[in-house]
């Protein structure tokens, strides 16, 4: 049994004063909420952002602010755990909802957070990571990690939207956040990574003579991604996940923030473990119903939610077409902090 720990009121009022003015505080008031017992006591809520709400106010955006005097035009996805506003989807992931109108560029710069986008709809939008031009098509992973220059450009005639994924937050906490700005930058005139040097699986530029760029594939195409998870779904019974990458490392793509691709058959739930990391899933594609901590989500494609660390999820697909989700989560920072945990429910 826990012992009840004394409270700041009981203390007499005159050692308050002292202790205020000496620049201290007594530990033993804050202690269970600093270091809760059994478990941690998240403040972040489970969160939902239904895109048909969104998506109209994204191109009201584009109406009101051009990109010029945005830089980049986002509306960013609050935890309501923590209010409208806040720069946290949970503790440590911050996402938002990016829009780029035809002929628009979003100007180069790069900055100590990493970040990923999920293409969300549109085509002609474009990616540059360091000189490299990554096109953006619905679903692909696009990496633009910590300290690499990117710009974006649209070269189509339709609107481009994304979802921003960033460790911003880890970055801002630790008082580590800069960004520095440059022209755009020159592409290089040949196709991605992903389509030259990583196009197949398990096979990889030979070794020899050669030093692999720190992230040497920065964009997923979906199309691969799915038909991956299909051809696991015909072989394999329950749960279909398949992580991303580093396809020279084997690790994850970003030190801190892993990407995991979700499949649900049609009529299927799947239940998770309990896990320490926390969670924000992108729709893909189908539709369904998860409940996070008792509360329930309708989701559809390109709609998005989170879970909280060792939050209860269950997942169902009640469409009768495959439900395909892409989970964004800080279990990459956690390993390296070495305290990822799993529990059973």
């Amino acid at each position: 049994m826990s012992q009840q720990l004394g409270t700041l009121e009981e203390l007499p009022q005159d050692y308050r004063d002292a202790m205020a003015a000496a620049g201290v505080a007594p530990l033993w008031p804050m202690m269970r909420k600093v270091l809760p017992h059994g478990r941690p006591a998240p403040q972040t809520k489970p969160s939902y952002w239904n895109f048909s709400a969104l998506r109209p106010l994204l191109l009201r955006a584009g109406e009101l602010t051009p990109v010029e005097k945005a830089e980049r035009r986002v509306l960013v996805m609050s935890d309501q755990g923590r209010g409208t506003g806040a720069m946290q989807a949970t503790s440590s992931i911050y996402i938002g909802m990016q829009l780029l109108l035809p002929g628009e560029t979003a100007p180069a710069h790069r900055h100590t957070p990493s970040a990923a986008r999920i293409i969300v709809e549109g085509k002609g939008g474009y990616t540059v990571v360091d000189g490299e031009k990554l096109p953006m098509h619905r679903g692909d992973l696009v990496l633009t990690p910590g300290g690499d220059w990117h710009d974006h450009g649209h070269d189509g005639d339709e609107p481009v939207i994304w979802l921003d994924a960033l460790d911003l937050p880890l970055f801002v906490y630790l008082e580590g956040s800069y960004a520095v700005e440059a022209p755009l930058q020159a592409q290089r005139n040949r196709p991605d990574a992903a389509l030259v040097e990583y196009a197949a699986a398990g096979l990889v530029p030979s070794r020899r003579a050669r030093t692999a760029r720190r992230y040497p594939m920065t964009r997923f195409p979906w199309d691969r991604t799915e038909a991956a998870l299909r051809q696991m779904a015909a072989y394999t019974d329950g749960a279909v996940e398949m992580d991303y990458i580093n396809p020279e490392t084997g690790s994850d793509v970003l030190p801190t923030i892993g990407f995991t691709a979700m499949m649900l058959r049609p009529g299927e739930t799947v239940r998770p473990v309990l896990t320490s990391d926390s969670s924000v899933f992108h729709v893909i594609g189908g539709q369904g119903t998860s409940v996070v901590d008792g509360v329930t989500f309708d989701w559809a494609a390109k709609d998005t939610f989170t879970a909280p660390v060792f939050a209860t999820v269950d997942h169902t697909n009640t469409g009768t077409e495959p439900a395909f989700l892409i989970r964004v989560h800080d279990r990459p920072l956690q390993e390296k902090l070495g305290y990822y945990e799993e529990r059973a429910r």
